[in-house]
C-alpha cells in the first residue's frame, strides 16, 4: 500500500479515506483482497476508530465489503456501477463541453496543451499514475472553466468504480491512444468547434467499452461475476 503524509488540518478519518481511496483506485490494494483495521492502524500512524469510519463510508460507496466478525475485503469490480459512473460522467461532461468551446481563455488553451505534453512524458517514462492524475486534471478542467466544481466533486463519489477499471485497462495494456484522443478534443476546443467536441469526447469516454474483454480476461478474479 502506497501511504502519503496527512495534509494541514486533514482529520484522522479524512485522511484514512482519502490514502484507502487512492490505493484502491490504483490498484495497491487490489479488488478481493483482504485489509485489517489494526493493520492500516499501524501502517496510517492513526486510531482504529477513524479507520473504522473510513471503511464504513467506502462500504456506502460499494468499495469495500465488511462481514462482521470474520473479514473486511476490497470489493470485486462491479461493471453495472463501472456503466452507472460512465453515463453520469458522459451526461455531465457532454452537457458543459460546449460552454467549454465558447469560455475558454487563451490561458486555458495553454493549460490544456501543457497537460497534453506532459501526458506524452509520463507515458514514454511508464508513469501511469502520475498519467492518470493528468488525465483526470484535464477533465476537471470542463467543471474549472465552466465554474461546476461542485458538480464536479459530486460525480467523483461514483467515478471511483469507472476509475478502477482506467487503472486496469493502463495496467494491462497501456495505449497512448487515450492521449492522442485528448489532443483531438483539444484542437476542437481551440478551433471553438462544439458539434466536432462533442463527437470526440463522446467517442473517448465510452472507450472502456473497447478495453472490456481485454480486462477481464487478464484479471478475471478482480470482477464480479453475474
Amino acid at each position: 500500500m502506497k501511504l502519503s503524509q496527512m495534509l494541514p488540518r486533514e482529520t484522522g478519518k479524512n485522511y484514512a479515506l482519502r490514502v484507502l481511496k487512492e490505493n484502491i483506485v490504483g490498484l495497491e490494494l487490489p479488488p478481493g483482497s483482504q485489509i485489517s483495521e489494526n493493520e492500516l492502524s499501524a501502517a496510517l500512524g492513526i486510531s482504529r476508530t477513524p479507520i473504522r469510519e473510513a471503511l464504513s463510508e467506502l462500504e456506502e460507496i460499494g468499495l469495500v465489503e465488511i462481514v462482521p466478525q470474520k473479514k473486511t475485503a476490497i470489493s470485486l469490480i462491479d461493471y453495472d456501477l463501472v456503466e452507472e459512473a460512465s453515463f453520469l460522467r458522459l451526461t455531465l461532461e457532454d452537457a458543459v463541453i460546449g460552454q467549454v468551446c465558447r469560455e475558454r481563455t487563451e490561458e486555458d488553451l495553454l493549460r490544456f496543451g501543457q497537460n497534453i505534453e506532459t501526458q506524452r512524458l509520463l507515458f514514454r517514462s511508464g508513469d501511469l499514475g502520475g498519467l492518470m492524475k493528468k488525465d483526470n486534471e484535464f477533465h476537471r478542467a470542463f467543471f474549472e472553466i465552466t465554474r461546476k466544481l461542485e458538480i464536479y466533486q459530486l460525480m467523483q463519489k461514483l467515478q471511483v468504480h469507472f476509475d478502477r477499471v482506467r487503472s486496469l485497462s493502463l495496467t494491462t495494456h497501456a495505449d497512448a491512444a487515450i492521449i492522442d484522443e485528448h489532443a483531438a478534443i483539444y484542437e476542437s476546443i481551440r478551433a471553438r468547434d462544439a458539434e466536432k467536441t462533442h463527437a470526440r469526447l463522446r467517442a473517448h469516454l465510452v472507450r472502456y467499452r473497447i478495453d472490456a474483454d481485454i480486462i477481464q480476461s487478464a484479471c478475471p478474479q478482480y470482477f464480479k461475476q453475474k
